[in-house]
């Protein structure tokens, strides 16, 4: 079966290694896609992840698991062009809603620099609401080593350091699954990896 990872921002593929380690012993066939956010236009990086999509889905079945920006990517690429549907997507910290790290980051120079036009749409209440929704069955996973203080942009809402577990959710009843990991290298974390396996091997399509 296969998985298609999509790193975060300011991230590379090689970000993703432990967890595609993990997704290749238990039988998992595992494809990259890398952007650099800094260098692109939000809607090429797009554009590059729904043909490197499309081929894929021509293979047949496969899912898709997305670290933080990778997962608003996903969600842009999959917008009812004509695209075979992932059976499951995975998200690993990903604001699907207001950013309120984002919105305080995008306030600093080289913070703009560094997440390119991509990074700073975290920060922009119009390209949430017009991002769409997942068409497939999906899972969150979101970190809950950040600190909680009231006078940090997250307050003292349980987060992972860069993301509220409640952002991640699409829809407000959704459940996340929180564990004991901070943003940036969750998914080097065996419960997080764990919980990657068992939602994709839950999920997976029956053989033929």
């Amino acid at each position: 079966m296969q998985v298609l990872m999509v790193h975060g921002l300011a991230r590379t593929p090689l970000s993703l290694f432990w967890l595609a380690r993990a997704l290749q012993r238990a039988g998992f066939q595992v494809a990259h896609f890398g952007y650099v956010a800094c260098a692109e236009p939000y809607a090429r990086v797009v554009d590059r992840l729904r043909t490197r999509i499309r081929t894929l889905a021509a293979e047949g079945p496969y899912a898709i698991v997305a670290h933080s920006l990778g997962g608003l990517l996903v969600r842009g690429a999959l917008d009812g062009s004509g695209i075979p549907v992932p059976y499951h997507v995975v998200m690993l910290g990903t604001p699907n809603r207001r950013s309120r790290m984002a919105e305080w980051a995008v306030r600093l120079a080289p913070w703009r620099w560094i997440a390119g036009e991509a990074g700073r749409k975290l920060a922009d209440q119009d390209f949430y609401r017009a991002l769409p929704r997942l068409p497939s069955p999906y899972t969150l996973i979101g970190g809950t080593r950040g600190l909680r203080l009231s006078w940090l942009p997250l307050g003292g809402r349980q987060n992972d350091g860069l993301v509220a577990v409640e952002e991640m959710r699409l829809e407000p009843d959704d459940h996340v699954i929180a564990v004991p990991a901070s943003h940036s290298f969750m998914m080097n974390r065996r419960s997080v990896q764990q919980a990657v396996l068992q939602a994709l091997s839950e999920s997976s399509p029956a053989p033929g």
